[in-house]
């Protein structure tokens, strides 16, 4: 909180500069905090937005709270519990969206990243893309939205321009996991964890994950940070707000009550986009998954052996 603080202080002194000047100190904090904690992490939990980290965030969040008996009013966030408790790892959880401004490193080079030991969150960039549209237009604070270079506060954009939008809509998410997929070799150590496979059996990616980062669950625990984090569970909790604010800031609490769609935990379908658009819009939608998406995900026609993900699995946008 204290960093935060002290950036907002710098990038209000700012005011007078030209805008575009601005925006390049503010990123290049926010990339300098990114930094520091890269490298006093444990391990990172890598994603792009709206591809389901709150949902694991929150069933992680419980396995700690079981494993060292803490109250369940924290929500992870990097050291907050390894200060309550030394055996609890720091988590960093990011995109690694403000880190070249630091570095200046390229976007696609993944040498920020080399020897730490990494979970990378994947989603079908379908459904990441519309996921992003709703956040875009009810969560989005202003600042973040010219800070990012999406379409700005207010604009009238429709869902399908959005997702054909090439800074930040589905062209974006293909190159964000084409970049991963091209540098995960030399990374070290990167486990690939699926947004659809967590839908269909959460407890055994949990259990990989657990294993993978050094801290193996039970079964007892494992069903229980699973039961906790299930999709009617954490709708709730949005709503009564049980999370603390001070503690947690405002990761799981809706835009709007009255508003569905502005909630974090939002639907409940895995290839939902496909409810989205014309059949024709469709085309062109899964065409270019098909035409740019590096094979190995299991998102394209050429892995799944149809057009495209079919609306089965239940899940939640978080």
């Amino acid at each position: 909180m204290w960093n935060s603080i002290v950036r907002h202080a710098i990038v209000g002194s700012t005011f007078f500069l030209p805008r575009e000047r601005r925006k390049a100190i503010d990123r290049r904090l926010r990339g300098r905090e990114e930094y520091r904690k890269l490298h006093e992490a444990d391990w990172l939990l890598v994603s792009w937005g709206k591809s389901g980290r709150t949902w694991l965030r929150v069933m992680l969040s419980r396995f700690y709270q079981l494993r060292c008996e803490l109250d369940d009013h924290h929500l992870l966030g990097f050291d907050n519990l390894h200060r309550m408790n030394p055996g609890i790892p720091k988590v960093f959880f990011t995109h690694g969206n403000y880190l070249r401004d630091y570095t200046g490193h390229g976007y696609d080079t993944k040498v920020d990243f080399h020897g730490k030991r990494i979970v990378f969150l994947v989603r079908d960039p379908r459904d990441v893309a519309v996921s992003q549209y709703f956040q875009w237009r009810y969560r989005m604070r202003p600042h973040k939205k010219w800070l990012n270079d999406y379409p700005p506060h207010g604009a009238d954009i429709s869902l399908f321009d959005f997702m054909m939008e090439k800074e930040q809509g589905l062209p974006r998410v293909i190159s964000y996991f084409n970049g991963w997929l091209k540098g995960i070799a030399n990374v070290g150590d990167v486990l690939i964890v699926r947004y659809e496979d967590m839908r269909t059996d959460p407890g055994t990616v949990m259990a990989r994950i657990l294993e993978f980062t050094g801290m193996p669950g039970t079964e007892e625990e494992i069903a229980d940070a699973v039961e906790f984090a299930a999709y009617d569970n954490l709708k709730k909790m949005e709503e009564k707000q049980s999370f603390s604010l001070l503690k947690s800031g405002w990761r799981l609490v809706p835009g709007d009550k009255k508003n569905p769609d502005s909630f974090k935990v939002r639907r409940a379908k895995v290839g939902g986009y496909r409810d989205y658009f014309s059949d024709e819009e469709l085309a062109q939608i899964d065409g270019l998954v098909d035409a740019d998406l590096l094979p190995r995900l299991g998102y394209t026609s050429v892995e799944t052996g149809q057009p495209a993900v079919a609306s089965v699995a239940v899940g939640q946008d978080t």
